[in-house]
């Protein structure tokens, strides 16, 4: 059974943000918000029947308005026309006039209640839906660059082996070339301890 949507609004860099959600952690995590902005006091439960209108209209999905205006909500807000040209003070006073409305008296529709709870887990399997897509292309990504990488290492680990094979080669050819050289300096050292002795015997 779709859980119960309630409206929750913050204010967030240069926008005010509303959004129909069946929680608070819910609303913080559409948000992304990394602390909890409801403890804080900097985020609340909206009773505004127009915010609440315009969220129920697009359950699941951020909407923003420029920060401390009175403009409606919709997905795609322009940045604010007086970036601090209004000064603390104003902007101060908006958000007092938001928290002093009164609840909305309408009579409760459940039927709408009942639809704005299902487009919400609708969008919400629509979006785990793009995420796992998402996740899916760049789970590809990293094997494909792991294969590159692993194709790489391979061709490395290969020709270290074929160098390593050949200065062993060589190596083994310095050793034997030094050898015959001993050799040959140790069969020099009696040929000509022999002719020194041969000369000395012909010198007497």
């Amino acid at each position: 059974m779709a859980r119960k949507l309630k409206t929750y609004q913050t204010s967030l860099g240069f926008f005010d943000l509303a959004l129909a959600a069946p929680s608070m952690k819910a609303a913080l995590e559409a948000w992304g918000a990394d602390s909890n902005l409801f403890h804080q006091g900097a985020a609340q439960e909206s009773h505004d029947p127009d915010v609440i209108a315009a969220t129920m209209a697009k359950p699941g999905v951020v909407l923003r308005r420029p920060v401390g205006s009175e403009g409606s909500f919709k997905e795609d807000a322009e940045l604010p026309t007086e970036l601090g040209g209004g000064g603390p003070a104003k902007a101060a006073r908006k958000r007092k006039g938001h928290k002093a409305k009164k609840p909305s008296s309408r009579p409760v529709d459940k039927a709408a209640e009942r639809k704005a709870a299902s487009d919400y887990e609708r969008e919400q399997r629509r979006r785990a839906i793009e995420r796992a897509k998402e996740e899916a292309v760049r789970q590809k990504d990293r094997e494909r660059r792991q294969r590159a990488v692993d194709k790489a290492q391979t061709a490395l680990d290969k020709a270290g082996r074929e160098h390593a094979k050949r200065v062993a080669a060589l190596q083994a050819e310095i050793e034997a070339i030094e050898k015959k050289a001993r050799a040959e300096d140790t069969g020099w050292e009696e040929k000509r301890e022999r002719l020194e002795a041969a000369l000395r015997r012909a010198r007497d």
